[in-house]
């Protein structure tokens, strides 16, 4: 986004994988905390936390980020989001995600982990493409 902050649009869409006991609490804490302005902070915590999340760490995370925290855990306890996230996993799945983190620039796939530099590329091209 800094390196093309009028060119490019990141959107995201959760695909908690079934194998990983916190991906869904995490998808639903992070969807909390977009209702509330502060998803991509969220999202940061979680990714930087992933190897030992808790429903205690969500909410502080919450508290941290100065969340309405009341609400946010009666959002998460409610399951509110699962049915957006049911929908987002099937979307992601139909175009061909089927693991994460998967990201797509104009349709064209990476799958997992990519460095910089391979997004970059991509990017360019499209922006090529877009120009001609």
């Amino acid at each position: 986004m800094t390196t093309y902050p009028n060119d490019v649009r990141v959107v995201y869409k959760m695909h908690p994988l079934p194998m990983h006991p916190n991906a869904m609490p995490a998808a639903q804490a992070a969807l909390a905390a977009n209702a509330q302005g502060k998803f991509l902070s969220m999202n940061e915590k979680l990714l930087a936390s992933s190897a030992s999340l808790s429903r205690d760490k969500y909410i502080q995370f919450a508290t941290d980020l100065g969340l309405d925290v009341k609400r946010f855990t009666s959002e998460i306890d409610a399951n509110a989001y699962k049915k957006i996230i049911d929908e987002e996993t099937q979307e992601v799945m139909k175009v061909g995600a089927t693991g994460t983190p998967a990201s797509f620039i104009n349709g064209r796939f990476v799958s997992g982990a990519a460095p910089y530099d391979t997004f970059k590329k991509l990017v360019d091209e499209e922006i090529a493409k877009a120009t001609k």
